[in-house]
């Protein structure tokens, strides 16, 4: 074996210059696949208590992950990181105490692994049914935020996969610190500790080796903004799970309740900007906007936000920006709203159908019968009828937590969360039957 490569895998840190990197990712692919039949295999206790025992390593070495933050935001302060990047790097005490409760919360999770459904009888005797199963090794790709580290092994060990993990170049010394208290946790539970692994190098190479490793990687999920995203689906020869742009939309029918349709409105766009659930594009039904866009105007107004509106809405709304065809196609990230009148309920549908990005669409209405067509008609991977698009996540769906969000039809759809991270297999009960 290299010996650069097995020096870093005992050291964890290594100079790009000094890496093969190809051989260095095939190393880690080959112990992730190796590892992955050795966590399918454990059962839910077994990966709970590594969990828990995880949970109890970061407790126990909060300064030295505190130290090693400090060192990667010392580090990015230096490079000009601007105060939004450097935020999102930050481990405070809080955040520490998060990724602690999080790795509780999995624990608490009922683990899919296993679960048969479907079971039944055909003429021939045998019994034919489902059972989920782990996807085998996940490579997760993502940018800055190093409590994803915790986040997403955690989510991968529950439900029975191996896991690689590539984070940021900035977040490096973080990212090490927390693995480091992975390994411990699935050590003391009796599981091989390359069930978890972390790129230790910050070399870009790395994420085109991972991305391009079919014989050991069953799927790539990358987490951060549209260029990764769309680099990574470009050039992957895994399969991948992902969304490009959470350009959201609501809806307020003519047959919605005023108060409803306000609160909606308000909270999908004001909660955060920063977020691909937030609505990025309001749509008003013209029976009902002049009773509801003046309110929606002041509100928005005193919340700091930008309307850019189109000819029929920017009188009912002072202040407001002639909209352009680009504000109809962007995520904005940011406290700017579109907001179009349209004719009725297929005019919106039309709108969504053309400019959405397939992620989260809402209609305010009372109308069933309305409702319900929306619910059947708009092709996202979440729509929802009397609720604000800000509901769009894993913890709010139920799922405990989220590995990503994919807008893809296949495998996964909406936020993934344990179940999303397995696959099912038939599986055939006889008796001695054979075929005739």
């Amino acid at each position: 074996m290299n010996s650069t490569v097995t020096e870093l895998s005992k050291t964890g840190l290594s100079t790009a210059q000094s890496l093969d990197v190809d051989a260095y990712m095939n190393q880690l692919g080959r112990q992730a696949r190796a590892a992955a039949r050795v966590v399918a295999r454990a059962d839910t206790a077994q990966k709970n208590a590594a969990l828990l025992l995880i949970a109890d390593a970061i407790d126990a070495h909060r300064e030295r992950i505190t130290l090693a933050n400090e060192q990667d935001l010392a580090a990015g302060r230096q490079k000009g990181l601007d105060n939004a990047m450097l935020d999102r790097l930050a481990l405070t005490a809080a955040r520490i105490d998060t990724m602690i409760e999080g790795l509780r919360q999995v624990a608490a999770l009922p683990d899919p692994v296993g679960e048969v459904t479907d079971l039944r009888y055909r003429p021939s005797g045998i019994q034919v049914g489902k059972m989920r199963v782990p996807l085998g090794v996940v490579g997760i790709i993502y940018e800055s935020r190093p409590n994803v580290t915790c986040e997403a092994a955690s989510l991968c060990l529950k439900s029975g996969n191996a896991v690689i993990l590539r984070g940021g170049s900035e977040s490096i010394h973080s990212n090490q610190a927390i693995a480091e208290c992975i390994a411990t946790g699935l050590k003391a539970a009796g599981i091989d500790a390359h069930a978890v692994q972390v790129v230790a190098t910050t070399d870009r190479a790395a994420v085109g080796k991972l991305i391009t490793m079919p014989e050991y990687v069953d799927v790539i999920v990358p987490r951060g903004g549209k260029s990764l995203i769309e680099r990574i689906s470009a050039d992957a020869r895994v399969p991948v799970i992902k969304h490009l742009d959470g350009n959201c939309h609501v809806y307020i029918d003519e047959h919605a309740d005023e108060q409803k349709a306000l609160q909606i409105a308000i909270n999908a766009k004001t909660s955060r900007y920063g977020t691909c659930n937030t609505m990025e594009t309001l749509l008003v039904a013209e029976g009902i906007a002049g009773r509801v866009l003046p309110a929606l105007g002041e509100a928005y107004r005193q919340a700091g936000v930008e309307l850019r509106a189109c000819p029929a809405s920017i009188g009912l709304l002072p202040g407001a920006v002639p909209a352009t065809e680009a504000d109809w196609e962007t995520e904005y990230l940011a406290p700017v709203l579109a907001v179009k009148i349209v004719a009725d309920l297929d005019a919106a549908m039309d709108h969504i159908a053309r400019y959405s990005s397939a992620h989260t669409e809402a209609i305010v209405t009372e109308d069933y019968s309305r409702a319900q067509r929306f619910l059947r008609e708009v092709d996202s991977s979440s729509v929802m009828v009397n609720a604000s698009t800000r509901f769009a996540d894993g913890f709010e769906y139920g799922l405990g937590a989220e590995i990503g969000i994919s807008t893809d039809k296949l495998h996964a759809r909406g936020p993934v969360g344990l179940e999303g991270l397995t696959s099912q297999k038939y599986i055939v009960l006889g008796n001695g039957q054979v075929r005739g």
